[in-house]
């Protein structure tokens, strides 16, 4: 096989599988490929992201980390999308819930990313451009997460190029929040836009699916190794996407 390395993936054509499962954390892919993947195979560990390839259920699945934010996953998918033979990325991450009845450890499936990003300004694009998720992937997630038992929500989360932003406290909870919140919007996360746009340009697919690690509203979160390593309905949820889509 032919060496098509990227900047920042060192691998060979043929070492990814069609979907790649993508956590933010290297240590989340690590647990998911020890965990879940038969013979899993360490195809890429350039500056540590820890991309494993191996078989789910018979089927060639991969795991890779994407880091924190738009700009790590925006390199990532963009290089698997267009250099790896990649057709579906899934992120499989965390986010924090913004409405009191999605509480932690339910699942939120994005179907759509809203953003305060400027990734879009790229495409040249006039207006908005408002990135979805690919409805095949989304299908199966619900129907896998059924099929699990999951507490899950599908809608709206916010892609935030901030984590520690300047708030100000107002009764009604975060301002930078409450907009978002009124409008339905499920949770906060960082990533999901701009591995959307990315799946838009390349006519390729891409999924977020996400347990609430935290509660923006009423100050309950988990623990760094909780989030690592006990998000695994999610994981299973993903995989099984994985599955119904290898012959499509």
């Amino acid at each position: 096989m032919s060496n098509c390395s990227t900047p920042h993936i060192n691998a060979k054509s043929g070492d990814f599988g069609k979907t790649v499962l993508m956590p933010g954390d290297p240590l989340r892919s690590k647990f998911i490929a020890e965990n879940f993947l038969e013979n899993p195979v360490l195809v890429n560990n350039v500056r540590g992201v820890q991309g494993y390839t191996g078989t789910y259920k018979g089927v060639k699945v991969s795991v890779m980390a994407s880091g924190m934010g738009m700009p790590a996953i925006g390199i990532y998918s963009h290089e698997l999308f267009n250099f790896f033979g990649v057709e579906n990325i899934i992120r499989v991450g965390s986010a924090g819930s913004i409405q009191e009845n999605i509480h932690l450890y339910d699942l939120v499936i994005a179907q759509g990313a809203c953003t305060d990003s400027n990734f879009a300004a790229q495409f040249h694009l006039p207006g908005t451009f408002a990135p979805i998720a690919s409805y095949e992937l989304l299908s199966e997630a619900v129907k896998a997460a059924q099929a699990h038992g999951a507490v899950y929500h599908v809608g709206n989360v916010n892609s935030s190029d901030v984590f520690y932003g300047d708030h100000v406290d107002v009764p009604t909870g975060l301002d930078s929040v409450y907009g978002l919140k009124k409008m339905g919007v499920m949770a906060l996360e960082m990533e999901a836009a701009a591995l959307y746009m990315n799946a838009a340009r390349y006519g390729k697919r891409a999924l977020c699916v996400c347990t609430i690690s935290d509660h923006v509203i009423t100050g309950e979160e988990t623990t760094a190794q909780e989030r690592q390593n006990s998000f695994t309905t999610m994981m299973k949820v993903a995989l099984d996407v994985a599955v119904a889509m290898e012959n499509r």
